[in-house]
């Protein structure tokens, strides 16, 4: 049986992070928890680029332009969707979960979902590096993993 495996090593590798600037407070967490991923390991500073945009509902457009770029390895998205008393949130996690998809699948380029989708501001909390860790940080682990799988196959 033959495996591919993808190794957690960045080097040489172009990341752009698409962050909403709503709910800044966990946003930012997240992107410095991106980037510590990044630079741990082996990404160089100059190779990652921030694009911000006002909520996350922007942030599949902002993907879709940078993953036909050709200029970059992988996107990663940062957000923070918490819910509120209508459905509101639910709708928008599950159109921005739907397009970064497609857009991973229409252009081939690892397009990844590191936005918080929290029932409450604990929850979010939780997720953007305190006791359930950083998801920004998690998330680039998983890009990095996924462009060095994909480079193998």
């Amino acid at each position: 049986m033959k495996e591919v495996i993808g190794e957690l090593t960045a080097k040489g590798m172009r990341l752009a992070f698409v962050v909403s600037r709503f709910n800044t407070i966990f946003t930012e967490q997240l992107l410095k928890g991106a980037r510590d991923a990044a630079l741990r390991h082996g990404a160089a500073d100059d190779d990652l680029t921030v694009v911000r945009v006002p909520g996350a509902n922007e942030i599949p457009l902002a993907a879709a332009k940078l993953a036909k770029s050709g200029a970059f390895d992988a996107v990663v998205a940062l957000g923070a969707v918490i819910d509120g008393a209508t459905d509101h949130a639910m709708l928008i996690n599950t159109s921005v979960a739907r397009a970064l998809a497609q857009i991973a699948l229409e252009t081939g380029l690892p397009v990844l979902n590191g936005i918080i989708c929290a029932h409450s501001l604990d929850q979010a909390i939780e997720r953007a590096g305190s006791k359930a860790g950083n998801k920004g940080f998690d998330t680039v682990c998983a890009a990095i993993e996924t462009v060095n799988a994909l480079r193998k196959l």
